[in-house]
């Protein structure tokens, strides 16, 4: 395992794990949940990472920055001092984290591998927040050019992306309270007051693109409700993109990232199904 940084924030680094022989390797990158809070590290990542490399995978898991406190409804005031500036993470910085980690690895991550990496091959796999950043990568590039984490020519493409226990609608999330007020911490405001912020953020705001997202939910999850897989796979076949729903009875939500877990080779089986086209 090799660590990177692909910013200046102590959180903008990335660990890449790469099998021990061969090359050509697909790419999954890694995206660890927790609410988008700083108290959840990419030490979730690196297991389900390690897992992958051990299986013919180059893998890269991803920290981001977080955000550590609620602030009041459209205001960014509180985010300038204390821990939450520590954090560094919020709209837009957690979105755009994650896509340059992406494209980093067209830079940095081929170095290390001394470019070995097939990065025609490369998806993407995260939990609960992290679900929810892996599903908007997979949606990246039906961003306008000047949206937050917009694809350019230098940017690496995603063949599709798994969710596990994704918070793909956020506006609903919001409207649930998901995770304490989780989602108004990274917008930084209620859907009422940042609209489009919501509408650049959510996957499921993002559907008709023809991303290839297979939403993975466990049937007894009591932390990210079922029906945030259900209703965005719906609303994405509807839409024309050829989304899968994979519900697992009797799995709640932390054995989607357990790698002795038969839900994490759910998720795994289908992560290479994705790398394998």
């Amino acid at each position: 395992m090799r660590e990177y940084h692909y910013g200046d924030h102590p959180s903008q680094f990335a660990r890449l794990h790469l099998p021990e022989a061969g090359g050509g390797w697909p790419v999954a990158v890694v995206i660890h949940g927790g609410f988008w809070r700083q108290r959840y590290g990419v030490e979730l990542a690196d297991p389900l990472a390690a897992d992958l490399a051990r299986r013919g995978v180059a893998a890269l898991a991803v920290e981001y920055r977080r955000v550590d406190r609620r602030v009041p409804d459209g205001s960014r005031t509180s985010m300038l001092a204390g821990p939450a500036a520590e954090a560094g993470g919020g709209w837009p910085m957690t979105l755009v984290d994650v896509a340059t980690a992406v494209d980093s690895l067209a830079a940095s991550g081929q170095v290390i591998a001394r470019g070995r990496l097939d990065l025609t091959r490369v998806a993407a796999v995260g939990h609960s927040a992290g679900g929810h950043l892996a599903a908007w990568l997979a949606h990246r590039s039906s961003l306008g050019p000047e949206a937050p984490g917009a694809m350019d020519e230098h940017s690496v493409r995603l063949v599709g992306a798994v969710s596990q226990a994704g918070v793909l609608d956020l506006q609903v999330a919001a409207r649930d309270g998901l995770g304490d007020g989780a989602v108004l911490d990274l917008m930084e405001g209620s859907p009422g007051s940042v609209a489009l912020r919501y509408r650049h953020a959510s996957p499921i705001g993002l559907i008709g693109d023809g991303a290839k997202v297979v939403c993975v939910h466990g049937a007894i999850d009591d932390t990210v409700p079922p029906a945030q897989s259900v209703d965005y796979v719906s609303a994405a076949t509807a839409a024309g993109d050829p989304a899968e729903l994979i519900t697992l009875p009797d799995v709640g939500h932390m054995e989607l990232v357990d790698p002795g877990d038969p839900a994490w080779s759910v998720c795994r089986a289908r992560l290479v199904d994705l790398l394998a086209r």
